[in-house]
C-alpha cells in the first residue's frame, strides 16, 4: 500500500450516457493538491459547484450511489470511486457537464485505463489510513445483510452474494492485493435481472440501460410479447430469452462476475469515508445503502480516534530524525525539543519529545520532585507545529517560524522524566499569507497533558 499521497500528472477526460438518465456526459479527471480529497464539480450548473466525495453527503442509493451539496447532484459515482480507490488516488478534481457519472461498459476497467493514461505521481505528503483496531459491524436481520470492518494492518475485501435465485447461486470473491484490482475486479460489469426492468423502466430509470453494459439475467422464459416490451424499454430491437439464465450474448468475464462486481460497488463507496483504511472488509450480500451504512460507522469511529491519543509506532521509520528537524527549526541544545516527527500529512503532525532526568530544567525545576515545566510542553508543541508549517511551504530554509498568540492552553497531568510525549498538531484552517493557526495536544500513553491553540507565522529570512 502506497505511503505517499497520490494524484495524476495531467488531465484526462471522457465521454458516455449515464445508467439511469441516459443523458451524455462528459467527464474531466484533474490533478488536485494535497489533502484536497476527491471532489466533484458540476461545470454546466451555475457557480460550478463542487461536491466532496463524501459519505456525509450521501442522498440516495436505492440503485446507485447519488451525492449531492449546495443543489449540486452527481450519481452513480460508485464504479469511479472503485477505480480510485483501488489505485490508491487521494487528490483529484472530476469535472462533468451532467448529473451523473457515464456507464461506459458497466464497470471499472475504463476508468483504470483512464488514470493510467493520466500517469499517477506521488505527492509529498504521507497518506492518512485510519487502522480498525475493533470490530465494526453493520446489520440488517431482516435482509440478512451483515458487513464487517475487522482489525488488518491491510486492505482486504471478502464478498458473498445470494438472491435466493434460481440461476443466480450463491457467490464469493475476495481481493487481498489492490495491485490484481485490474485483472480480476475492474473488468466485472453491473447486473440486473429481467423482473426488475419493468419497475426501474416505469420509475423512469436505466434510460442508459443496455445488455452492453450490464449483465441480464433472466430466471425464467417469457413470452415474445412481453421480450419486446423489455427490449424496447433497453433501446433494443429484440431480445433472446426463451430460456433461464444469462440474457448477454457475451459470455461472463468469470464465473462469480456478480459476486466480484459487488465487491467492486463496495470498494467504491467506502472512499466515502474520506481516508484509506487498513481493515479486512467482510460482506455478506452487501449493496450500497449497506455499504454507506458500514462507511458512515467507520467514519464515526474515525471522530472518535481523532479525540484520543495519536498512535505511534516505535518501530516505525520516523519521517524526520532529530537531525533532519535541526536543518528545518533552528532551535539548538537545550532548546530543540523534539525528537522525531512520525506522521505528517500536509494539515496534521506527530512529533516525540522524550523526557530524561539529564534535561538542564530540572536542575533548577523542582529539582527535588522534577515535573516538565507547562512552557516547555508548549514550545515542544509549538516546535512539532512548526515542522508542519515550514514543509507546507516548500521551501523550509526560507523562512523563520514565529509564536505570534497562544489560546486555551491547559495542562491536565504532570509530565515527568521517563515520559514520551506524543505531541499532535492540527491545522484549523489553511495557511494564508504565512500564518497559520493550529490545535496542539501533547500525550503521556492515554492521558492528555496539554492542549493549546497557536497561531505561528513565517517570515522571509
Amino acid at each position: 500500500m502506497n505511503e505517499k499521497q497520490h494524484t495524476i500528472a495531467e488531465s484526462r477526460s471522457l465521454a458516455g450516457v449515464g445508467l439511469h438518465t441516459g443523458k451524455l456526459v462528459n467527464l474531466t479527471l484533474n490533478p488536485s493538491g494535497i489533502n484536497t480529497g476527491i471532489v466533484f464539480q458540476r461545470i454546466d450548473l451555475e457557480g460550478k459547484p463542487t461536491v466532496p466525495a463524501n459519505v456525509d453527503f450521501v442522498i440516495d442509493t436505492s440503485r446507485g450511489t447519488v451525492l449531492e451539496k449546495d443543489g449540486a447532484k452527481v450519481s452513480t459515482v460508485e464504479h469511479l470511486l472503485s477505480a480510485i480507490g483501488a489505485l490508491q488516488i487521494d487528490n483529484l478534481l472530476i469535472e462533468l457537464d451532467g448529473p451523473e457519472i457515464p456507464i461506459l461498459d458497466g464497470s471499472a476497467l475504463p476508468f483504470v485505463e483512464l488514470f493510467e493514461n493520466a500517469v499517477l505521481v506521488e505527492q509529498n505528503a504521507l497518506r492518512n489510513y485510519f487502522e480498525v483496531t475493533e470490530a465494526i459491524h453493520f446489520r440488517n436481520d431482516d435482509k440478512s445483510i451483515e458487513l464487517a470492518a475487522l482489525p488488518l494492518s491491510d486492505y482486504r475485501l471478502t464478498v458473498m452474494v445470494d438472491y435466493n435465485s434460481k440461476v443466480l447461486h450463491s457467490q464469493h470473491a475476495q481481493l487481498h492485493d489492490l495491485s490484481l484490482y485490474k485483472e480480476q475486479i475492474a473488468p466485472c460489469r453491473t447486473f440486473v435481472f429481467v423482473h426488475e426492468l419493468e419497475i426501474l423502466s416505469k420509475a423512469g430509470l436505466i434510460k442508459g440501460g443496455d445488455i452492453d453494459n450490464a449483465i441480464l439475467i433472466a430466471e425464467e422464459a417469457l413470452p415474445a410479447d412481453k421480450v419486446k416490451e423489455l427490449a424496447a424499454a433497453i433501446g433494443k430491437e429484440s431480445l433472446d430469452i426463451s430460456k433461464a439464465g444469462i440474457v448477454n450474448s457475451t459470455p461472463l468475464k468469470f464465473d462469480n462476475e456478480p459476486a466480484r462486481h459487488k465487491l467492486l460497488d463496495l470498494l467504491g463507496d467506502l472512499v466515502l469515508i474520506g481516508q484509506p483504511l487498513k481493515a479486512h472488509i467482510l460482506a455478506a450480500r452487501p449493496g450500497h445503502e449497506s455499504n454507506v451504512e458500514l462507511a458512515r460507522k467507520i467514519k464515526k469511529a474515525i471522530t472518535l480516534a481523532s479525540k484520543s491519543a495519536p498512535k505511534y509506532d516505535v518501530n516505525a521509520e520516523p519521517v524526520f530524525n532529530v537531525k533532519d528537524i535541526a536543518r528545518l527549526l533552528p532551535h539548538r541544545y537545550p532548546f530543540q525539543l523534539v525528537d522525531k516527527i512520525v506522521s505528517l500529512d500536509g494539515t496534521t503532525v506527530v512529533g516525540i519529545k522524550n523526557i530524561t532526568m539529564n534535561e538542564p530544567q530540572f536542575t533548577g525545576h523542582f529539582p527535588d520532585n522534577p515535573v516538565m515545566p507547562g512552557v516547555l510542553q508548549v514550545e515542544a508543541i509549538a516546535q512539532t507545529g512548526g515542522v508542519l508549517v515550514l514543509t507546507s511551504t516548500g521551501d523550509p530554509e526560507a523562512y523563520w517560524p514565529y509564536l505570534v498568540s497562544i489560546e486555551n492552553c491547559r495542562f491536565f497531568k504532570n509530565v515527568l522524566p521517563g515520559d514520551t510525549l506524543v505531541i499532535k498538531c492540527s491545522l484549523l484552517a489553511a495557511i494564508r499569507m504565512g500564518v497559520a493557526k493550529m490545535h496542539g495536544e501533547a500525550w503521556v500513553g492515554k492521558n492528555l497533558v496539554c492542549s493549546v491553540d497557536m497561531t505561528a507565522r513565517l517570515v522571509k529570512k
